[in-house]
């Protein structure tokens, strides 16, 4: 467990890599798109775009949590309003040794619960009106474990720069879309000789999104099978996880709120897929997650 918990602040790094490395690509495509840079050396738009998203991610970094705090509609509670979510999570994080988070309701009828920040002394977990009306006690201490777990394995950390990634290549990607859907002279006027560079360029602005998204997903269907077993091993009851994820699977409503940056931060999928959409899916199949508790029952 520790060794995995290590493996994810090193994967932190190496994703941030990736996506910068994604954000350099943007860059240079609006280069080929309006500065040509193989003809000119002018690499002025994909510096300024990686520097741009450099101090983005830097603030996002410590203002995200409450950015998807705000964006699910989460409210903070206290022990008095409401005694049993409050209690379960105090309870996890005695056990745990860990610092007491913030407390969060979200209202909304779809049954979900979510943690972020960017450590475990200002991490914050939230659960949805859905979560609180239909899960057992039992239920509901599973879920929320699920979601000190992702604290305690610093999933919040990697959560909260993918989120911020994420959300960053789509308003560079949307910005230079709108730029190339307005600003068409220009751009035939700077590649009218060089269709080539144009045609890559606006293909790494349709790929880059796609990929972003892929890269999302793979992250966090890994950090969810990790966290189901450490959120198991903290309450040594899985088969109290696997009901309310079989639980969570029956429920056919998706979140009122929804985006698709934080999708990945729920221990549900907020939305639900279509076949295109299992492709982007940010949590594994219920079914499978359901499979690996059990068989594993006897382990935990």
């Amino acid at each position: 467990m520790y060794r995995a918990i290590a493996r994810n602040k090193r994967n932190t790094v190496f994703i941030m890599v990736g996506f910068f490395v994604l954000i350099a690509v943007l860059g240079f495509a609006v280069n080929l798109i309006w500065g040509d840079p193989l003809g000119t050396g002018d690499w002025t738009i994909t510096i300024a775009t990686i520097i741009g998203v450099g101090t983005y991610v830097i603030i996002q970094y410590f203002a995200g949590s409450n950015e998807a705090l705000a964006m699910s509609g989460a409210r903070q509670i206290q022990k008095a309003d409401n005694p049993r979510l409050y209690r379960v999570v105090e309870n996890l994080a005695i056990t745990k040794g860990m610092p007491m988070p913030k407390v969060y309701i979200v209202n909304d009828p779809s049954p979900n619960a979510f943690a972020t920040g960017r450590k475990p002394e200002l991490a914050s977990v939230a659960a949805t009106t859905g979560l609180l009306d239909i899960m057992t006690d039992t239920e509901l201490e599973g879920v929320m474990a699920h979601e000190m777990a992702h604290i305690e394995n610093f999933d919040i950390r990697l959560n909260t720069i993918v989120f911020a990634l994420v959300v960053a290549i789509g308003i560079i990607v949307d910005i230079l879309m709108r730029m190339m859907w307005f600003g068409g002279g220009r751009r035939n006027n700077n590649n009218g000789g060089n269709p080539i560079m144009l045609i890559v360029g606006i293909a790494a602005l349709i790929i880059s999104p796609i990929l972003a998204s892929l890269i999302q997903a793979a992250v966090s269907r890994q950090r969810e099978y990790l966290a189901d077993a450490t959120g198991a091993m903290t309450t040594r009851h899985p088969e109290a996880l696997a009901s309310a994820l079989e639980k969570l699977g029956a429920n056919s409503q998706p979140m009122i709120r929804q985006n698709s940056t934080m999708a990945h931060m729920w221990f549900g999928n907020p939305s639900k897929p279509g076949m295109m959409g299992r492709l982007f899916a940010t949590h594994p199949p219920i079914g499978d997650r359901v499979d690996r508790l059990l068989k594993n029952a006897t382990k935990f």
